[in-house]
């Protein structure tokens, strides 16, 4: 059966409130129609856990100058001084996550497991109201796992089935995120016949994906 629904139809399902997990980095991978589209439909309080917050205007940072995040779960912000602005200012709660530490706790998210041990942030303000673990005389943080109501995924190229392929570096966060939501709404460039993708190229499999954006029809 296919999975195809129309742009408007997949983000209406998202909730005011939800919590999301978008994929890119620095909206290199970012399901752009996505994001443009909970722009449009005004979806508001959102949280949303992503690598960052990209610049002013350019992906998720579209959602950041909309005011419609309530709050970001990232690793980087620097490029985006609206994000800053508002974090500063108490509009917008930050959570800022080591990169590695931030893969590693989604990952954790989709496979299922208590938590992530990591030396990351040991002896700095990233430890400060978590657990330690000391094994063989060294110390670790325990890093709670993550999870969204919904993760928004970019693809290369998925079939009508839902098997995602994804092209080089914009691969990135896509792959874990689909692994740690409820509800996976893909955005391909393309949506080609089931048999088109080569097995061994398909990275994220059809039985994780449960929505994929259908293709915007162009006159000219």
């Amino acid at each position: 059966m296919s999975k195809v629904r129309t742009l408007e139809d997949a983000v209406a399902l998202i909730p005011d409130g939800a919590t999301l997990m978008i994929g890119g980095f620095m909206a290199v991978g970012s399901p752009l129609r996505l994001i443009d589209e909970l722009v449009r439909q005004r979806k508001r309080d959102l949280t949303i856990i992503a690598n960052d917050t990209a610049r002013p205007g350019q992906g998720i940072g579209k959602l950041i100058v909309e005011k419609l995040a309530a709050r970001v779960v990232a690793s980087h912000i620097g490029l985006n001084p609206e994000t800053q602005k508002q974090m500063i200012a108490g509009d917008l709660q930050v959570e800022l996550v080591p990169q590695g530490t931030l893969a590693e706790r989604i990952r954790a998210g989709g496979f299922g497991l208590g938590g992530v041990l990591t030396p990351t942030g040991v002896g700095t303000v990233v430890e400060e109201g978590k657990r330690t673990v000391e094994i063989d005389g060294r110390t670790f943080l325990l890093e709670l796992p993550l999870k969204a109501d919904f993760a928004l995924i970019n693809a290369k190229r998925a079939d009508y089935l839902g098997n995602l392929e994804y092209a080089l570096t914009a691969r990135n966060f896509n792959p874990i995120m689909a692994m740690a939501a409820e509800t996976v709404i893909a955005e391909a460039q393309d949506i080609v016949p089931v048999g088109v993708i080569p097995p061994d190229a398909v990275v994220t499999p059809n039985v994780v994906v449960d929505l994929l954006v259908a293709k915007e029809r162009r006159h000219g």
